[in-house]
């Protein structure tokens, strides 16, 4: 999917895990939202789903003995929402191909499957040192350009 190149606003912020976590996610995707008014409740339920499960994973999984520093990144576009989180942890050693919905008794193993039915791409890369977890959701409403 790709959105056009027109950005309405684009947001970032920096946090370290620990002592930062996902309720400082949480704060910010607040002050974005109501800094881009125009964002539906849809998309907004939508991308603050998928970011806040991906920080938790980045907590969660990247961290090593010292803190993950990790940078967010959202742009809205007219036509989209664009998302990335990137940090300085372990390497993630994930198949997103392979990523589903466990049985329903399973307590954990559902974060990249929720994150992959609320958006239209999800995407890991490592570049040198650094995950970068980039997500896009097209706007509810919007006219692909």
């Amino acid at each position: 999917m790709g959105l056009t190149e027109v950005v309405v606003g684009e947001h970032r912020m920096d946090f370290a895990a620990p002592p930062d976590d996902v309720t400082a996610v949480h704060d910010f995707l607040a002050d974005v939202w109501t800094a881009e008014p125009s964002v539906g409740g849809e998309d907004r339920m939508a991308l603050e789903l998928a970011v806040v499960e991906l920080a938790s994973n980045v907590i969660e999984h990247a961290a090593t003995d010292v803190p993950v520093r990790c940078s967010l990144m959202l742009a809205v576009h007219g036509d989209g929402l664009e998302a990335e989180i990137t940090d300085d942890g372990r390497p993630a050693s994930v198949d997103l191909d392979a990523a589903a919905l466990p049985d329903e008794s399973a307590e954990s193993g559902r974060g990249l499957a929720l994150v992959q039915m609320v958006v239209d791409e999800l995407r890991y890369d490592r570049d040198g040192e650094r995950n970068r977890w980039t997500i896009r959701r097209g706007r509810a409403g919007a006219v692909p350009a």
